[in-house]
Order: C-alpha cells, then sequence, then structure tokens
C-alpha cells in the first residue's frame, strides 16, 4: 500500500520533490500506478491539490525529507 506524504499546489514543487525522493532511495508511486502524465509518484487531488505518496513503509522517513526539502525551496533567496 501506499501512503500520502505531502499535498502540494505547485506542479514544479511535486516534480523536484519526486525527483529528489527518488534521488535519495525512495520509491514514489510510478506512472503506471496513478501518476499524472509527466509526474511520476503524483497523483492529482479532488481538493486541487498534488498527493505524493510512497510505499508505507518509507512514508515516516520520506515525509520528513519532503517537508524538509520543501521548507528549503520556499526560503527567500
Amino acid at each position: 500500500m501506499f501512503e500520502t506524504i505531502v499535498e502540494l499546489e505547485d506542479a514544479s514543487e511535486a516534480r523536484v520533490l519526486v525527483m529528489a525522493l527518488r534521488a535519495h532511495g525512495f520509491h514514489p508511486m510510478g506512472d503506471g500506478e496513478a501518476g499524472l502524465p509527466g509526474l511520476p509518484g503524483v497523483r492529482s487531488l479532488l481538493n486541487g491539490k498534488i498527493a505524493i505518496k510512497v510505499p508505507e513503509a518509507e512514508a515516516d522517513d520520506a515525509g520528513m525529507l519532503a517537508r524538509a526539502l520543501l521548507a528549503d525551496m520556499r526560503k527567500p533567496s
């Protein structure tokens, strides 16, 4: 089973986050598994947000990394 670790409104942030998670050895949900075209591991929600999902066994660590990366990405330059 997969678990949502973060929901985003910005598709660019989602794309970068998925690639960063993969680079760190995590396994976000792939294209053939309900991903949006061009955004592996990303799934649209009815509320207009994009859900990033990983296997349940990775969810705690991937979630911590995702939140840290997002905080860093959103810092003013």
